[in-house]
């Protein structure tokens, strides 16, 4: 068994020296620089777009242009970032499928799922159900007092009690550490920065800016580095993003897993777990690249079955590597 919270550690998965909580202090800042990256790429695909319309309605650019498109480029990414965190949990549920259960429905997930929460010192989050084959469970929510954590029905039939506490557990760490509010601020701001960059190459493409309207002097040079950098943004931008992304939902699972064994105090749950998820082969059919990153493992399944590849375009780590991770706390 694992020792007390403050010492945990992962031996040879991480130096001897790095606890439980530095993880999670190392981990909020990598995660707040990323999402810093994220706002200000967000902000500038938006404002790069809002001087192109501009520039165009106007015929030139001027100081003044700048500064309101950088103020509605600001504009849209807090108001997308509102949205995220009033509504995005109840799109995603909807996106998935996901059924609230009634304890009745099922006893022993509601006191697996309350026994995780009372030992992380959260409320008890809604448990919701999706009809699906596949082995996968995601948690959600803008903040532990509105969370909900979510289950296919195939996986809360393959897994023991061990097992199925394992998986809570992993999902009860996310909302404790925050990340459910931010996995979902990232996955909506990567969502406008590609709608973005979706309009600004349509509208290239038609003729809606960047031609049509006589320049005045001075002004068709700069009117033609702003297309340039709209252009390259439109074309840039999505995988920045995406990579962002990733990195982001990569670092997080990490925690997650180090957190259900804090609060499981039992290691093999997990990894048994994770051994059954990456044999699964079934793919989840309610999920898409834009959601995939926050399921417990990618629900997106390639040609040679899940993915288990150490890649910067990976939403997750590769599982076997999770597993050692894990199985290193088993001492």
């Amino acid at each position: 068994m694992p020792e007390s919270s403050a010492s945990i550690n992962t031996r040879s998965a991480y130096p001897p020296d790095l606890t439980y909580h530095d993880l999670i202090a190392r981990n909020r800042r990598k995660s707040a620089m990323l999402v810093m990256a994220m706002g200000v790429l967000s902000v500038a695909v938006c404002a790069a777009v809002s001087v192109a319309f501009m520039a165009y309605g106007s015929g030139g650019i001027s100081l003044v242009g700048l500064v309101a498109a950088c103020a509605v480029g600001l504009i849209i990414v807090s108001l997308t970032g509102c949205w995220s965190y009033f509504s995005g949990d109840r799109a995603l549920l909807s996106m998935s499928g996901a059924r609230q259960l009634a304890k009745a429905e099922d006893p022993e997930l509601f006191n697996v799922v309350e026994e995780m929460s009372i030992a992380a010192g959260l409320p008890m989050p809604k448990v919701y159900v999706m009809q699906e084959a596949a082995l996968n469970a995601f948690a959600t929510g803008r903040s532990p007092e509105h969370a909900a954590v979510a289950i296919t029905t195939g996986l809360r039939q393959r897994l023991t009690r061990d097992e199925l506490a394992g998986v809570m557990a992993h999902e009860i760490a996310h909302i404790r550490h925050n990340d459910i509010r931010l996995t979902m601020l990232v996955a909506t701001m990567v969502g406008l920065i590609v709608l973005a960059a979706d309009v600004a190459s349509r509208s290239l493409r038609y003729g809606r800016i960047g031609g049509g309207r006589s320049r005045g002097k001075g002004g068709g040079a700069a009117v033609l580095i702003v297309l340039l950098v709209v252009i390259l943004l439109a074309i840039v931008a999505p995988l920045l993003a995406k990579l962002i992304q990733m990195a982001v939902s990569r670092e997080r699972e990490y925690l997650a897993d180090a957190g259900a064994v804090e609060l499981t105090r039992y290691p093999k749950g997990l990894a048994d777990a994770l051994k059954k998820l990456a044999a699964d082969t079934e793919p989840l059919t309610v999920a898409n690249r834009a959601t995939a990153h926050l399921f417990i493992v990618n629900p997106i399944l390639n040609a040679k079955g899940r993915e288990n590849l150490n890649s910067v375009f990976s939403t997750h780590p590769p599982i076997h590597e999770r597993i050692r991770r894990i199985e290193a706390l088993m001492v």
